[in-house]
């Protein structure tokens, strides 16, 4: 399909109308770190205590009330590149 198809075939069907720019600015995004915690198919507890961040930080970042600074972002760009590497190298320092 083209893209001029697409737009016309979500406007033809009323329950699945395209979002309007005013709709699509009062939306959030979803936090990265939320999705790199659920794409792992980890809860918080489970992803704050594998990679070593107080449960309480991960909320934040999660709820947009804090950011992570830049170690902790370095941090989650190698969870995000290899978990279960990282996942080893945390656990072999808690052994």
């Amino acid at each position: 399909m083209t893209d001029e198809e697409v737009v016309a075939a979500a406007r033809s069907d009323p329950d699945a109308q395209p979002l309007a720019p005013e709709q699509l600015a009062r939306m959030r995004r979803v936090s990265r770190v939320k999705v790199l915690r659920q794409r792992l198919g980890m809860t918080q507890s489970k992803f704050a205590d594998a990679f070593h961040l107080p449960i309480t930080t991960l909320r934040d970042w999660e709820q947009h009330r804090s950011t992570p600074d830049a170690p902790a972002r370095a941090l989650l760009l190698a969870i995000e590149r290899d978990p279960k590497v990282m996942l080893r190298l945390l656990a072999e320092r808690a052994a």
